[in-house]
């Protein structure tokens, strides 16, 4: 199969290209900076944020391959912070990156994908796409953008025979966690006492948490699929139980049980 991947420098994008190249498929993966490039991936320099460089690297697969069989939407960044604290650009550059930057991927390989009557479209979300997470709120308005942006998308494309699959991992140990832009300003914390012990937290739940290579393991096998589910949690037992937790719990319990799993004072 020919697989483009958005987001391929590190983390889950580096680890589902390793995989899904020694599976055999034709891999093609963007990034944003020269990186060193793992043997047999086509590399492709491209900025989700940027609709002209989009379409570039989309437009270059198809003129070497001839099809796109699945887009894997992997990119993204996260901030965090208080809501009240978060700078308006960093919020832009989350949503612009996080959802935009999915739809306009989703957008440039539609017209193939509809031409071959085939394709698949993996949506990276997030357990913060079910709920949301104190200290990651703009983070998870996010992933909740890109729930809805599928669910509304896997209706509209069926008839083409196209399917659309949403990921929703937990806690992983992968660059994000260093790489996120964090707004704990002595004003900050003065308005919320916590927010130093919350995010303290929930970092190390994401450096002590599962391998980028599990996540890859199990991607490759939705890629397999010929029927595979709308909707994948990939995540530890206790992080797939909050799921359901929400669902049958009252509300005002399980924003306490949230609070105290994250430290929320």
């Amino acid at each position: 199969m020919i697989i483009l991947i958005t987001g391929i420098s590190s983390g889950f994008g580096l680890a589902m290209a390793r995989q899904l190249n020694a599976d055999g498929h034709t891999v093609y993966g963007t990034v944003r900076r020269d990186v060193e490039q793992l043997p047999g991936v086509h590399y492709l320099r491209a900025d989700v944020r940027d609709t002209a460089s989009v379409q570039a690297a989309v437009d270059a697969v198809l003129a070497a391959e001839g099809r796109i069989d699945v887009l894997i939407n992997n990119a993204g960044m996260g901030i965090g912070g208080p809501v009240e604290f978060a700078p308006e650009a960093d919020v832009q550059l989350q949503m612009d990156t996080n959802f935009m930057g999915q739809v306009r991927f989703a957008q440039a390989v539609l017209p193939a994908m509809r031409k071959q009557g085939s394709g698949k479209i993996l949506c990276f979300s997030s357990i913060g796409g079910v709920m949301g997470l104190p200290f990651q709120g703009f983070y998870s308005a996010s992933k909740f953008a890109v729930e809805g942006f599928c669910e509304a998308l896997q209706i509209e494309v069926r008839r083409h025979g196209i399917q659309v699959v949403l990921i929703e991992p937990g806690d992983f140990s992968t660059g994000f966690t260093a790489a996120r832009i964090k707004q704990v300003s002595d004003a900050a914390v003065a308005a919320y006492p916590s927010l130093r012990q919350s995010v303290s937290s929930f970092e190390k739940d994401e450096q002590t948490g599962l391998k980028p290579e599990y996540l890859a393991r199990k991607v490759a096998k939705i890629v397999r699929s010929r029927h595979p589910k709308f909707r994948y949690v990939i995540a530890t037992f206790i992080q797939k139980l909050s799921i359901p937790l929400k669902r049958i719990l009252p509300a005002r319990t399980f924003v306490r049980v949230l609070s105290l799993f994250y430290d929320v004072k």
